[in-house]
């Protein structure tokens, strides 16, 4: 060839390639040879070398240019190849060859009719060598965009001639091959359709199901993002071909193939099928793992969890790898037919392979046999749906290398060995709005997404059910999503609402429950009372009046029939509507519910007190008095309870009370409340503590005052903790009263020592004092040892709120000899702890140290938390003074952390304050200042009166330096504060006043 376009300009003979030198020179040969043959007319020329500006001597210049081109093509033996004519210039071509370009569309159209003729060999030939005459992008250092334009079509003659090659190669079996170079392709050249199309066949080809659907799905993103379309029809068509599984789609078998004719017995595949990848995933990576043995695959899930839709979207997916054969049979082990037996499960698999009906043997194990050799002989995938145990699907199983089952079950078939189960979850949130969509319309949905989303959680994101309703609103296009989520609202039945036509959701799991044995039906009844959101072995068996390995047994089969779920060893829970459907078989017997019911309350009742045993004290234990004869057997070891045990219980606790007022049962819900009501409040779970105190206290008519008082007395706590001091005074006032009348002069002291402890916090000691003087005095004349104790706490606490510290060491030193006489290792580690804080205090920074170190591993074993943040509180106060501000403002930021945890508000205040002057002990003015307004906030808004004097008074600290006036105002509003409480700090503060006043500047 002596010219070259298909790439860099090239010009070349026998004797050498030719130089073409300037510019312009480069561009007017190009020109002439995009169009050899043909005349370029002089303007078409000026406009390839200056496009719309040509100068005035543009005319000469092309002349000039066309007489250095005569003389260069003389130079390689092509004198006469410029023409002048009439109409312009032209190359004249010595021959077919003379040009790379039409060399390349000469092999192309003798190509394309080799293809047609069927000689794919000589097609696909024929066509690579034309495609390798391209050496680069055509004429790609000839700078003209007249020659850039004139050159596209070239550029589109080669696509499309590549397309067609690719074609012709994937008929010739070698999509393996051309994944690479298709892949490669698509990116270089995104908007190309065919290129795309060609790529999902050579994946599907493959047996890259997975990935061809994906490469649709970037063609599908590609086109919206960049052209606001959807992919052209025949690409959709091909993606639907590709979810089918057509087996059109698969190569021609080649010739001498001499396997039985294929067969396709598959079921029509859902054409919503939705989500699922991971499992779709997992299972065609097991099924493409080579090996010398067949591949068995077991999905087994809830009834209505898509099991089978899964099996079948998976087996169309594999059949382009195993094109022999794609058999289905429903083995009908749950449904209102009799399981079907192997043998005759065999002769419709047989019959479906064309095995004629004599030649079928008679005996099982012969049949077994003639259907692994007919197997043999086939890559085949087989569906075996509807499993009923591993009895009736083990003669099935495929045994030939190259064969994949899938095997449905609502039951796990435990005895199948060498079987990697995949239990079936329901869809995830996404995928089930998704799901909803695909039935009722994508529309509908995205109008009302907040409606969809209660939609699909009512359903349980169970695909059954989110069908069923979607069912209903399809064929009631008056409704709105919205009216479909009311009419699913959590205050009515909902499977009544799962229905159409003979299909119901109810119906699919009653196909699950009565093939159970009667032990087995009634402990499912049973656990659809259950009032949380998940029971273990022991609560179980308090249902059901049995021991707890029989429980164990009975939830074990459940859970294999997927009846039951498992989500952590030993926690048991239904499905929403699995749930609804057992509390519905259970209300069929009353008594038997009422029965089972009562059993539960009481066994979780005895079992809460044991549980929080170690959190109480001597005298709050005087609440708990529960019938000995009433004492569950369950119960007989009781060791495995624990603090831990209330930890893990918690969710269930609140509802365990709720349904307890619900069901009439208000003696075990007001003693539910009162044995968890410690354990919420050591633990700082204020909401769950009001939440079933106050429920509780909807019975106190039937309860007495006694019980009541109690609950008023916890809800009180609950309040003073979080700093809701109005609510806790109207709590705690309602205890006392209910105390008084009941006549029990210990508890009534134990009230007011509590309504005391608010009357101090809001500022009101003088209050307070009044009522702790009276509580200690009649307590040491009739009080028990613990009433006692209480009140001389009680009084230590007054003292070291008034700064009285040495009496506050006094009743702190006597409540911690009582309490080690009484055996209390919480009231032990408060009195530790209480000390010392006063010998901080009181400057005592060795002893004071020691009581802090030796309280805390004590408030941390008994599970006092709060006691826990106030002890790091009080010991970052310790190394403050001692001088090691880094370790104590990280024991600040730790009980900071504990006292938000626990939702103690007044708590957080002292902290913050403490925080704030050592921040401005170690010169951080700016992050006291902030720790002191956050603590003044709480303050304010919570009414501690103490606590915002404390405040201002640190506020005053970090402003004196610089802002003297700001100083006085806060020292001001401290000064008012300290004196209306009658607290000793006035004194300090009158003294920073006039040192403001002599001064007008101070230190902080």
């Amino acid at each position: 060839m002596r010219y070259g376009i298909l790439g860099p300009l090239q010009v070349a003979s026998v004797t050498g390639d030719g130089a073409v030198g300037a510019g312009r020179d480069r561009v007017v040969l190009a020109t002439l040879l995009l169009h050899a043959g043909r005349a370029v007319s002089l303007d078409r020329l000026v406009e390839s070398l200056w496009d719309q500006d040509p100068p005035a001597t543009a005319r000469g210049q092309v002349h000039s240019a066309v007489s250095r081109l005569r003389r260069l093509l003389a130079s390689v033996g092509a004198a006469d190849a410029l023409v002048t004519t009439a109409a312009g210039y032209l190359i004249q071509l010595a021959g077919d060859d003379d040009l790379d370009a039409a060399v390349f569309d000469r092999l192309v159209t003798q190509a394309r009719a080799a293809a047609d003729a069927g000689a794919l060999h000589d097609a696909r030939r024929l066509f690579r060598e034309a495609l390798a005459l391209w050496r680069g992008p055509v004429l790609a250092d000839v700078q003209s965009r007249a020659v850039r334009r004139d050159a596209t079509a070239l550029t589109e003659r080669r696509s499309t001639a590549l397309e067609d090659c690719l074609e012709v190669e994937l008929r010739l079996g070698l999509e393996r091959d051309l994944i690479g170079e298709l892949t490669g392709l698509v990116q270089q050249h995104p908007l190309r359709e065919r290129l795309r199309a060609q790529l999902m066949l050579a994946l599907y080809r493959a047996g890259r199901q997975a990935e061809a659907l994906v490469a649709y799905r970037q063609a599908r993103d590609v086109f919206t993002e960049e052209l606001g379309i959807e992919p052209g029809p025949e690409l959709q068509e091909l993606h639907r071909r590709i979810l089918g599984a057509d087996a059109a789609l698969a190569p021609e078998r080649p010739p001498g193939d001499d396997r039985p004719p294929p067969v396709h017995c598959l079921p029509r595949p859902v054409t919503d099928f939705t989500g699922r990848a991971e499992s779709v995933d997992g299972l065609l990576a097991a099924a493409s793992v080579a090996g010398q043995a067949p591949v068995i695959q077991l999905i087994d899930g809830m009834a209505g969890s898509g099991k089978t839709a899964l099996a079948v979207h998976v087996a169309h997916l594999l059949a382009r790898e195993h094109p022999d054969a794609q058999l289905f049979i429903d083995l009908y082990g749950h449904g209102e037919r009799q399981p079907l037996e192997p043998a005759a499960a065999l002769v419709t698999l047989l019959r479906q392979l064309g095995v004629p009906s004599e030649r079928i043997p008679p005996e099982l194990e012969q049949r077994q046999a003639l259907w692994r050799t007919e197997l043999a002989r086939r890559r085949a995938v087989v569906v075996l749906d509807n499993a009923a145990s591993t009895a009736q699907v083990a003669p099935l199983l495929p045994a030939a290398a190259g064969t994949i089952a899938l095997v449905t079950s609502r039951r796990r078939l435990l005895g199948l060995d060498g079987v990697r189960p995949r239990s079936l979850p329901v869809l995830a949130a996404a995928e089930a709005l998704e799901l909803l969509g695909r039935v009722v319309g994508a529309g509908r949905v995205a109008a009302e997404p907040e409606a969809a989303a209660e939609v699909a959680r009512r359903c349980g994101y169970l695909p059954l059910a989110l069908r069923l309703a979607g069912a209903r609103l399809v064929h009631r296009p008056g409704w709105t999503v919205a009216h479909l989520a009311e009419r699913l609202s959590d205050d009515r039945p909902l499977l009544p609402e799962l229905a159409a036509e003979d299909r119901t959701v109810a119906g699919a799991f009653g196909l699950s429950y009565e093939p159970l044995a009667p032990p087995h039906r009634r402990m499912f009844r049973l656990l659809g009372l259950f009032p949380g959101g998940w029971v273990e072995e022991a609560g179980a068996a308090a249902l059901a009046d049995v021991s707890v390995a029989t429980a164990r047994d009975l939830l074990a089969d459940l859970v294999d029939r997927h009846l039951v779920e498992e989500p952590t060893a030993g926690r048991f829970r239904l499905h929403d509507l699995m749930r609804e459907y057992a509390a519905s078989l259970a209300a069929a017997d009353p008594a038997g519910e009422a029965a089972a019911l009562e059993r539960l309350f009481n066994y979780y009742v005895h079992a809460a007190a044991v549980a929080a045993a170690t959190l109480e004290t001597p005298s709050s234990r005087r609440d708990i008095v529960l019938d000995p004869s009433r004492r569950p057997e369950l119960l007989s070891d009781p060791a495995r309870l624990g603090a831990a045990w209330l930890d893990v219980q918690r969710p269930n606790l609140t509802p365990m009370v709720h349904a307890a007022v619900d069901r009439g049962l208000y003696r075990h819900a007001w003693q539910l409340a009162r044995v968890s009501g410690r354990f919420f409040f050591t633990r700082g779970y204020r909401d769950d503590l009001l939440a079933t105190h106050y429920r509780a206290l909807e019975a106190s008519p039937t309860l007495g005052d006694g019980p009541a008082a109690s609950l008023y007395n916890y809800v009180a706590a609950a309040h003073f903790r979080a700093g809701a001091y109005q609510e806790a005074l109207q709590a705690v006032q309602a205890a006392v009263e209910l105390r008084r009348k009941s006549g029990d002069p210990v508890t009534l002291m134990s009230a007011r020592t509590n309504l005391g402890l608010v009357y101090a916090l809001l500022g009101d000691l003088e209050q307070a004092a009044r009522i702790y003087e009276e509580n200690l005095a009649a307590a040491r004349a009739r009080g028990p040892l613990s009433s006692i104790n209480f009140a001389l706490h009680a009084m230590a606490t007054l003292m070291w709120l008034k700064g009285r510290y040495p009496e506050a060491l006094h009743y702190h030193r006597r409540h911690l000899i009582l309490s080690c006489e009484l055996g209390s290792p919480r009231d032990i580690s408060l009195a530790l702890g209480n000390i010392g804080q006063v010998r901080l205090k009181l400057g005592h920074l060795g002893p004071a140290g020691r009581l802090l170190r030796a309280a805390l591993p004590i408030k941390r074993r008994v599970g006092n938390h709060y006691g826990v943040a106030e002890t790091l509180n009080d010991l970052a106060v310790l190394l403050r003074l001692e001088g090691d501000l880094g370790q104590s403002l990280r024991l600040h930021r730790e009980a900071l952390d504990g006292v938000r945890t626990v939702g103690d508000r007044h708590g957080e205040c002292l902290v913050l304050i403490d925080f704030a002057a050592t921040s401005l002990a170690a010169g951080d003015i700016k992050a006291a200042q902030d720790l002191y307004g956050e603590a003044l906030e709480i303050a304010e808004r919570g009414g501690y009166r103490m606590r915002r004097a404390d405040a201002h008074d640190g506020m005053a600290r970090c402003l004196a330096a610089e802002d003297p006036p700001a100083a006085r105002r806060h020292w001001e509003s401290a000064l008012v504060l300290y004196r209306e409480i009658g607290l000793p700090q006035q004194a300090a503060v009158e003294d920073h006043l006039r040192r403001l006043d002599a001064g007008g500047r101070m230190d902080p």
